[in-house]
């Protein structure tokens, strides 16, 4: 066993000496050894039930007659930390938390691991660390929250209440009726409601064959989810018994399958980052072309909150996560025979399944799908020469092709402030630069200037482009992770206030009306400027991370 350097001969007395030390018997450490990686903490509505959850697979460790040691990580919730300071630290602590499990699992060679996760970072924190350790490992997640309900009795979201700050601020909603609003938006524990980016990147731990059927949306209150991390904590000790490893899992057409899935769900964004960057650890090249490839014969099913009508629990109700794969391997749209942590195949896995009980039009044939391409959609041109990348699923038709002058913003604050200043014009395209890895620095979401847009009821008429991120609750015409970022003196960082912006999501392109010639003499005269942050985690991140169009990763190679 992986644990036995640790446990085992006359020279690990000392080392056994510790563990009886902490409880442990000398029956139990003969056992193959579980790390239990949990990201539980009291601030994240997705995290505050995961106590419950690791108890749940330490049991079924123990009755596959494994060892279970439960040990902690960081976590961030984007929700607390929009608009602020803290939301620079969000995408900065994917990498803290891959770093910490890591560390526990080499510093403690565990035979195999369990993550116990649930959120926007700590998911893919957590799948990078256990593709870095190449061991038996798999994923269980807090599963989704309810949705809530506005007075009209109207299933919502967290993205309502953003979306909600216009109407509030400016009078048209009482302060009693908004609290009240905030009141019942979120009900209780799990992942926020709509396919945002916590709820996605779980949904998709299952094409990838990391996590088990049921994962991405068995809710959080559901006793289902229980027994689902019950059978995980069996499950990791056969993965043990037959050596199978992450690296045997996450192959190049495991990601392909993933990003099918993504753009068929109509996924948030940000998988845009987190795919390549485990693609990074496993040495395999993912990249933003991938999703254009997949998404133009993959097309949209599923017609997902914020950019839809449905939320997470609609879509189990449908039959989850394997219904929708169901129907892209009709099609032959995923490889069904890529290995899973069942031990089976995906095809095995999803044909298994029981069918849902709940409303067939949540999930849609690719006969008749809600778009005949996938919701997801990266933009390339002069003024994205790397590219970028849009929630096409949620941009309303009418902004699908936009041309308009520029308004530049050189941070987040000063963009929201012109948007609720009605400072805004129909037709504008709101310019938000230095706000990428290295210049935010951290790639902060922003979530409040787009709900601004459509609170002020602009979102038929305003575009957005940034070179930081969205979060998954984001709609409308909201193009990010614009690469090369302006830190880095790409095109976004030329712009002037009136430069005519060219957006053409079908045609995949974004550009500016200059030539090449206006363009490289604005670059020649281009500055650097300060860095925000000098101090601490988030100045070395700016040193060493990379652009969005790779995952924006620690560079280790």
């Amino acid at each position: 066993m992986r644990s036995d350097v640790m446990k085992t001969g006359v020279e690990r007395g000392p080392h056994r000496s510790l563990w009886y030390a902490s409880g442990l018997s000398p029956e139990g450490l003969k056992r193959p050894i579980i790390g239990i990686a949990n990201s539980f903490n009291e601030i994240i509505p997705g995290h505050v039930d995961l106590n419950k959850i690791a108890a749940a697979v330490k049991r079924g460790v123990l009755m596959a007659g494994g060892t279970p040691v439960e040990f902690n990580t960081i976590g961030v919730c984007d929700g607390i930390a929009m608009n602020h300071v803290g939301m620079r630290y969000s995408l900065v602590s994917r990498e803290i938390i891959a770093d910490s499990v890591e560390i526990m699992a080499m510093g403690h060679p565990f035979d195999g691991l369990v993550l116990v996760s649930d959120c926007d970072k700590i998911t893919p924190g957590m799948l990078q660390a256990a593709a870095r350790l190449d061991i038996p490992a798999l994923l269980v997640s807090g599963g989704p929250m309810l949705a809530g309900l506005n007075p009209q009795g109207e299933k919502v979201g967290l993205d309502k209440v953003f979306a909600a700050i216009a109407p509030a601020k400016s009078g048209k909603m009482s302060e009693e009726e908004f609290e009240s609003f905030c009141c019942n938006a979120c009900p209780g524990a799990g992942s926020c409601s709509g396919m945002f980016t916590a709820n996605t990147m779980n949904c998709l731990a299952e094409a990838l064959g990391v996590a088990m059927p049921g994962n991405g949306t068995i809710p959080a209150v559901f006793a289902e989810r229980l027994r689902l991390a019950e059978a995980a904590g069996m499950q990791i000790l056969e993965l043990v018994s037959k050596g199978i490893t992450f690296r045997d899992i996450l192959t190049k057409e495991a990601f392909l399958n993933a990003i099918a899935l993504d753009v068929a769900l109509g996924g948030s964004t940000n998988t845009a980052l987190h795919l390549p960057a485990l693609g990074y650890e496993m040495g395999i090249e993912i990249g933003l072309k991938d999703f254009n490839i997949i998404s133009e014969k993959t097309p949209h099913l599923c017609s997902m909150s914020p950019g839809g009508p449905w939320h997470i629990e609609d879509l189990h109700a449908a039959g989850g996560i394997p219904a929708v794969l169901r129907e892209l391997a009709k099609n032959q749209l995923i490889d069904t025979n890529a290995l899973t942590v069942t031990g089976n195949t995906i095809g095995k896995n999803i044909n298994a399944y029981p069918e849902g009980l709940g409303k067939a039009d949540v999930i849609q044939t690719c006969a008749k799908p809600v778009h005949d391409k996938g919701g997801l959609a990266t933009l390339y041109g002069n003024l994205a020469p790397d590219g970028s990348i849009v929630k096409a699923s949620a941009v309303k038709p009418e902004m699908l092709q936009h041309e308009g002058p520029a308004r530049i913003f050189n941070s987040e604050d000063e963009a929201v402030e012109a948007i609720f200043g009605k400072k805004i014009q129909d037709g504008d395209v709101v310019v938000i630069r230095y706000e990428g890895p290295k210049g935010g620095p951290g790639m902060p979401e922003m979530l409040t200037p787009t709900s601004a847009v459509k609170g002020m009821g602009q979102d038929s008429a305003v575009a957005l482009i940034t070179d930081g991120r969205f979060s998954g609750a984001t709609t409308g015409a909201s193009i990010g992770h614009i690469s090369p970022e302006a830190m880095e003196g790409g095109p976004i960082g030329l712009l002037q206030d009136g430069d005519i912006i060219q957006i053409d999501i079908p045609a995949r392109t974004l550009n500016v009306k200059l030539s090449d010639e206006e363009l490289a003499k604005r670059k020649a005269a281009w500055k650097q400027p300060e860095a925000k942050i000098k101090k601490g985690v988030i100045a070395r991140y700016a040193q060493q991370v990379s652009s969005a169009a790779d995952g924006a990763v620690l560079q280790q190679r």
